[in-house]
Protein backbone atom coordinates (compact mmCIF):
# COMPACT_ATOMS: atom_id res chain seq x y z
CA UNK A 1 0.00 0.00 0.00
CA UNK A 2 1.59 3.24 -0.94
CA UNK A 3 -0.49 6.82 -0.10
CA UNK A 4 -0.35 9.81 -2.77
CA UNK A 5 -0.06 13.79 -1.90
CA UNK A 6 -3.69 13.98 -1.96
CA UNK A 7 -4.07 11.74 0.60
CA UNK A 8 -1.57 13.07 2.62
CA UNK A 9 -2.93 16.68 2.72
CA UNK A 10 -6.25 14.89 3.68
CA UNK A 11 -4.32 12.99 6.21
CA UNK A 12 -2.91 16.09 7.37
CA UNK A 13 -6.02 17.95 7.38
CA UNK A 14 -8.08 15.43 9.49
CA UNK A 15 -5.19 15.75 12.17
CA UNK A 16 -5.37 19.02 12.13
CA UNK A 17 -1.34 19.53 10.90
CA UNK A 18 -0.12 22.55 9.42
CA UNK A 19 1.31 21.08 5.60
CA UNK A 20 3.36 23.25 3.61
CA UNK A 21 3.73 22.38 -0.05
CA UNK A 22 7.55 21.84 0.00
CA UNK A 23 7.11 18.96 3.18
CA UNK A 24 4.22 17.17 1.51
CA UNK A 25 6.39 14.92 -0.93
CA UNK A 26 8.42 14.34 2.32
CA UNK A 27 5.93 13.51 4.50
CA UNK A 28 4.60 11.19 1.78
CA UNK A 29 8.04 9.58 1.75
CA UNK A 30 7.66 8.71 5.49
CA UNK A 31 4.05 7.62 5.37
CA UNK A 32 4.79 5.18 2.94
CA UNK A 33 8.18 3.46 4.94
CA UNK A 34 5.83 3.56 7.86
CA UNK A 35 3.48 1.54 5.81
CA UNK A 36 5.61 -0.96 4.66
CA UNK A 37 7.55 -1.55 7.54
CA UNK A 38 3.86 -2.50 9.09
CA UNK A 39 3.75 -4.27 6.12
CA UNK A 40 6.75 -6.71 6.74
CA UNK A 41 5.53 -6.86 10.42
CA UNK A 42 2.00 -8.83 9.18
CA UNK A 43 4.20 -11.29 7.42
CA UNK A 44 5.94 -12.34 11.40
CA UNK A 45 4.67 -15.95 12.03
CA UNK A 46 3.47 -14.96 15.77
CA UNK A 47 0.88 -17.73 16.20
CA UNK A 48 3.20 -19.74 19.59
CA UNK A 49 3.76 -16.34 20.57
CA UNK A 50 2.29 -15.64 23.98
CA UNK A 51 0.66 -11.74 25.32
CA UNK A 52 2.88 -9.96 26.97
CA UNK A 53 2.53 -7.40 29.78
CA UNK A 54 5.96 -6.65 30.31
CA UNK A 55 9.55 -7.21 28.18
CA UNK A 56 10.74 -8.63 31.84
CA UNK A 57 8.63 -11.72 33.38
CA UNK A 58 7.02 -10.00 36.44
CA UNK A 59 4.33 -11.56 38.55
CA UNK A 60 1.52 -8.86 40.19
CA UNK A 61 1.68 -9.19 44.03
CA UNK A 62 -1.82 -9.53 44.85
CA UNK A 63 -3.53 -8.91 48.47
CA UNK A 64 -6.53 -10.86 49.79
CA UNK A 65 -9.78 -9.45 48.36
CA UNK A 66 -11.25 -9.01 51.99
CA UNK A 67 -14.03 -6.49 52.99
CA UNK A 68 -12.97 -4.78 55.87
CA UNK A 69 -13.59 -0.97 57.69
CA UNK A 70 -9.63 -0.60 57.91
CA UNK A 71 -9.84 -1.09 61.45
CA UNK A 72 -9.67 2.83 61.77
CA UNK A 73 -13.81 3.46 61.84
CA UNK A 74 -13.28 5.92 65.10
CA UNK A 75 -10.66 7.43 63.91
CA UNK A 76 -12.51 8.49 60.42
CA UNK A 77 -15.59 10.01 62.40
CA UNK A 78 -13.23 11.43 65.46
CA UNK A 79 -13.62 14.89 63.59
CA UNK A 80 -17.23 14.72 62.34
CA UNK A 81 -19.86 17.08 63.88
CA UNK A 82 -22.30 14.32 64.32
CA UNK A 83 -21.51 10.49 64.34
CA UNK A 84 -24.08 7.81 64.88
CA UNK A 85 -22.40 3.78 64.75
CA UNK A 86 -19.35 4.74 62.90
CA UNK A 87 -21.15 6.91 59.76
CA UNK A 88 -21.34 10.40 59.66
CA UNK A 89 -25.08 12.37 60.98
CA UNK A 90 -26.33 14.66 57.98
CA UNK A 91 -29.01 17.19 58.20
CA UNK A 92 -31.80 15.56 55.80
CA UNK A 93 -31.74 17.82 52.84
CA UNK A 94 -35.23 15.74 51.11
CA UNK A 95 -38.50 15.35 53.20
Amino acid sequence: MSVDLPTVRRIATLARIALPEQEASHLQGEINAILSFVAELDEVDVADVEPMTSVIPARMRLRPDTVTDGEIADDIVTNAPATEDHYFVVPKVIE
